[in-house]
């Protein structure tokens, strides 16, 4: 390894240095490669095995990865949805002499897929919609951050399953720049951009026979535009309320409710009248996302997804009112559903099929499972009939999300780019 080798990093993981950064990255040895779908790049991206985890290490310019790496700290600090970064290195050499490419290296994302691997499983048109309207709600919360994007695509993102949902995940900011507020016209070209690159991602999809043929790329595609205007406004608008024989009271706690359901909480209201005192406007001044997932972090501990967390958190409810324990205090509730509910249906799945999905996709899925199984029967299937159900007839057929694909798939897909 070369006397020139400069690692920046918060923290350095001493593994780091036994890998072979004298090579170029796409002559890496599989013995030390992880067997991960990797979405499309305009560099040579390698997942790789360190210290029982994996990380991404990507090709790229000094400058530019210098760049990147600070784009994502600063993400971090702002608890925007991307990946964390690891590490920028620099002065790689051959041991011939021969310059190479700096490095960044960031933390696979667990259980997150890029949208052609998704594709490679469901091709429906559902499925897109459902993956642009988690792209929309990424791009409206990085906006509110004073994020520009200047690359927005599917390719660039990743995505994890959230109950029925999709959350998405910012993976490449080597364009982005962060100010204190952005202009429309910074918003509108991240949307538009958006929207050409869709298009074009799922035309490409169509034309190697993984998108239905009889769907429309294009209407589809139009569907980012509406949804981050749809929810753009609802989150910044100012809404106008006649005070005179209305309860502006009840129109304020919906305006809050309303937030609260698209996953966001309200930092701040701001509220004046005019001059007659009949009208009352009401804007949002500062919101935040992950309301759900920040209360049931605080009743459980428990760290899943925003659609995840509404899905728990109503089964709490549900537990609360069929026990009769409605007057109990909710933290009391949830202790006591996470230990009879929540823990029974995770510890019933055997070690072999626990990577399948995480376990709060998991209990979202046994929820589905138990509601199916009871429609069939036309009352209420017990626990351990449901539960030995889902982990002998469902559980099995999902692929493993933690590592995506076995060895043997990978050989198999190495050959096949589009599955890539």
């Amino acid at each position: 390894m070369s006397d020139l080798l400069e690692i920046t990093a918060a923290t350095v993981d001493p593994a780091l240095l036994d890998l072979p950064w004298e090579v170029p990255l796409e002559e890496w040895p599989d013995e030390i490669l992880a067997a991960l779908p990797r979405g499309i790049s305009r560099h040579t991206v390698r997942f790789v095995n360190l210290s029982n985890r994996v990380i991404a290490v990507k090709e790229i310019g000094p400058s530019v990865a210098h760049h990147e790496f600070h784009m994502l700290r600063d993400l971090s600090r702002l608890d925007a949805p991307s990946v964390l970064p690891t590490a920028v290195i620099t002065g790689r050499r051959t041991p011939v002499g021969e310059e190479l490419n700096a490095v960044l290296v960031t933390e696979h994302l667990q259980f997150s897929l890029p949208y052609r691997a998704l594709f490679s499983q469901h091709m429906s048109a559902d499925t897109a919609t459902r993956l642009i309207d988690a792209l929309a709600v990424l791009l409206v919360r990085l906006h509110l951050l004073g994020f520009y994007w200047g690359d927005v695509s599917l390719s660039n993102t990743l995505f994890r399953r959230d109950a029925g949902a999709f959350s998405a995940y910012l993976v490449d900011a080597e364009t982005g720049e962060l100010h204190p507020a952005l202009t429309r016209g910074q918003r509108e070209y991240d949307v538009d951009l958006a929207r050409t690159n869709i298009i074009g991602e799922l035309m490409d999809l169509q034309a190697g026979l993984y998108f239905p043929a009889d769907a429309d790329p294009i209407d589809i595609g139009d569907r980012i535009r509406t949804r981050y205007e749809d929810l753009w406004n609802e989150l910044t608008a100012v809404e106008t309320v006649e005070t005179v024989g209305a309860n502006p009271r009840l129109r304020v706690a919906q305006r809050i409710r309303r937030l609260n359901d698209l996953g966001f909480d309200v930092g701040e209201l701001k509220m004046t009248t005019d001059a007659s005192g009949t009208r009352l406007e009401i804007q949002p001044k500062v919101v935040d996302a992950g309301h759900h997932h920040r209360k049931l972090m605080r009743l459980t501990g428990m760290d899943v997804g925003e659609n995840q967390a509404r899905r728990l958190l109503n089964d709490i409810e549900t537990f609360r009112a069929t026990t009769g324990r409605s007057d109990a205090p909710l933290e009391i509730v949830a202790h006591e559903w996470l230990s009879s509910v929540f823990e029974p249906v995770v510890r019933a799945v055997p070690a072999e099929l626990a990577r399948k999905l995480e376990p709060a996709q998991i209990f979202h899925e046994f929820l589905e499972h138990r509601w199916y199984r009871s429609q069939q029967a036309g009352y209420d299937v017990p626990f351990e009939e449901v539960i030995a159900s889902y982990v002998a007839e469902v559980l099995p057929a999902k692929r493993d999300e933690a590592i995506l694909i076995s060895s043997d798939e990978a050989a198999s897909a190495a050959d096949d780019p589009d599955l890539w």
